[in-house]
């Protein structure tokens, strides 16, 4: 088994499911309004997206009102959470996990909870495959030792930027296009950096 592949995947999917839990109660505490469209904002009344940081949590939905998306935002993020956690190392555990992602997507669990549960789901079904014994390149050689201190940088952006919009909104809503391109950047690259210390420690 590749640890610091299954490591990565693992902490992905928990930020997805509890990410997807976020979502749903917000969207469970607007209740039974309709939705009125495929794009909705988790975070209702008196929230403005163009007033806050995080735009009120935008997020995509097929149901037809907030507390159907909310409830079952809170169901498939609960699932995404105990799979991650419990059962990733699983034959087909990285196929589920974005299965999974993609239903969360469909149900309100926002935009970014199911990509980066997706991202972790691409790395799942790594897990079990074997690693070539030939020795590693300069790239998975520098590669492997930002292994983790990538993923622990990507989720401390992740969590750690409500504690600074909560105390600095207008700084972090000027810069949060950084902020999506760091995202965007740092999920792939956390993924290699696992996959380049199982080739490292397997080269030996």
């Amino acid at each position: 088994m590749r640890k610091a592949t299954k490591t990565v995947t693992t902490w992905l999917g928990i930020s997805a499911g509890i990410a997807g839990l976020e979502h749903g109660y917000f969207e469970i505490l607007q209740g039974s309004t309709s939705t009125e469209g495929l794009m909705i904002t988790s975070i209702g009344p008196p929230c403005v997206p163009e007033d806050i940081w995080n735009a009120c949590e935008p997020a995509l939905t097929i149901l037809p009102d907030f507390l159907s998306a909310g409830i079952l935002s809170l169901i498939v993020g609960l699932l995404i959470l105990v799979w991650s956690t419990a059962f990733i190392q699983h034959k087909h555990g990285g196929s589920i996990l974005m299965l999974l992602s993609v239903a969360l997507l469909l149900v309100g669990g926002g935009l970014f909870p199911p990509l980066i549960g997706i991202g972790g789901g691409i790395a799942g079904t790594r897990i079990n495959r074997p690693i070539s014994r030939k020795p590693p390149g300069q790239i998975l050689d520098f590669s492997s030792k930002l292994w983790p201190w990538l993923l622990v940088i990507f989720l401390a952006w992740i969590w750690g930027q409500w504690i600074v919009g909560y105390f600095l909104n207008d700084y972090l809503q000027a810069v949060m296009v950084y902020g999506v391109v760091f995202i965007l950047i740092l999920l792939p690259m956390s993924v290699f950096s696992a996959y380049a210390r199982d080739v490292k420690e397997l080269a030996g």
